[in-house]
């Protein structure tokens, strides 16, 4: 289609359709609806009936299930490190969301344009398998955008423009760490080290030295409430239940900031030296970009308490954590939806041929 015809095309057919933007995450999934914003943000957590193969809930519903089922219903993370594991209950999560999103606004005609994030570095068979899932939950086009590049321009980043830019996108179950310059990645590394895994090593932690087995959830609530990288001057410390595994009954333990700095000690080294390798495969005019600008955090990791100093005091580099860091990525699809022209060469349609993998 001429280039004419498209920008017709782009300013009818919102009037016809409505326009979706996905931030599809492992831990959470936010919903950009055109015209109203964010209008859904809710956990990647679907209840399935293993005897039925039915859907029993999706979202905060599912997530609120999460260890407490009986053994016929499963409470499932359909994504794994921001990929898809699980086909066909995405496939119901996402059509369970675009139906969900497209109940706030008057019914169109035709069925929706959907952008959605993906972790940079995915593999084609990957990508291909969020289109199919996307496309089959009812979208009439598909656009692909990796995620560091959503968050860049969702935080008004000005890639466009001949300078690297510097992002870090802490999500649930992977970190992207990209550097950005003229509407393309010049670096980028995506590792599994995020929020799963912060909790994860808690649990460790905490089974390991005292003894005592938790759930994701006690975890979570742990990180969040007194998980620090840096220690202060002020001990903060939390109460938690959970089973002793020497007797098998129940018992009460307090937590404090520094068992939880202890727990996340060794990711936190990895985390560092990944940022580390990235920059030093950086060329050095884009480099000396990254210095003077600094580098930006968006995900929910980015709120983990000073994470930003740490990083600040290792790199040498100012480092800003962006204004509502959870949705940098959903915010993004809101803006490349209002210049789709502008923004054409990074985005991967789904009647493009993907490149082969070398």
């Amino acid at each position: 289609m001429p280039s004419f015809g498209k920008k017709i095309s782009n300013k009818i057919l919102p009037l016809l359709s409505n326009d979706i933007g996905i931030d599809l995450g492992t831990t959470n999934t936010l919903v950009y609806l055109r015209g109203k914003g964010i209008v859904i943000n809710e956990p990647s957590v679907v209840a399935v009936n293993q005897k039925t193969g039915q859907i029993v809930d999706i979202g905060h519903g599912a997530k609120r299930m999460l260890g407490r089922t009986p053994s016929h219903i499963v409470a499932v993370k359909p994504l794994v490190d921001g990929v898809i594991s699980d086909f066909e209950v995405t496939e119901e999560m996402l059509s369970y969301l675009i139906k969900k999103a497209q109940d706030k606004v008057s019914k169109k005609i035709l069925g929706p344009r959907v952008i959605i994030g993906i972790p940079s570095g995915v593999t084609n068979v990957e990508r291909r398998a969020v289109q199919d899932a996307v496309k089959n939950a009812g979208a009439r086009e598909v656009y692909i955008v990796e995620e560091p590049i959503a968050a860049a321009i969702g935080i008004r980043l000005p890639i466009q423009e001949p300078f690297g830019n510097m992002i870090i996108d802490i999500g649930g179950g992977t970190s992207d760490i990209a550097i950005l310059s003229m509407d393309g990645v010049v670096v980028s590394r995506n590792i599994k080290i995020a929020g799963d895994k912060f909790d994860n090593d808690i649990i460790s932690y905490i089974r390991d030295e005292f003894k005592i087995l938790i759930g994701e959830k006690t975890a979570e609530n742990l990180k969040m409430s007194i998980g620090s990288v840096i220690g202060a001057n002020s001990r903060l410390e939390k109460s938690i239940k959970g089973r002793d595994l020497v007797t098998g009954l129940p018992k009460e333990i307090i937590i404090t900031d520094s068992d939880i700095r202890e727990a996340l000690s060794h990711s936190i080294s990895s985390f560092l030296e990944s940022i580390k390798d990235v920059l030093e495969i950086t060329p050095p005019e884009i480099l000396s970009d990254v210095m003077n600008r600094g580098i930006f955090l968006v995900g929910g990791g980015a709120l983990l308490k000073d994470l930003d100093l740490l990083l600040s005091n290792y790199l040498r580099i100012p480092i800003f954590i962006a204004d509502d860091p959870l949705t940098a990525v959903a915010r993004g699809t809101g803006v490349l939806f209002e210049k789709l022209d502008d923004f054409e060469s990074i985005l991967i349609h789904d009647k493009d041929e993907l490149p082969l993998q070398k």
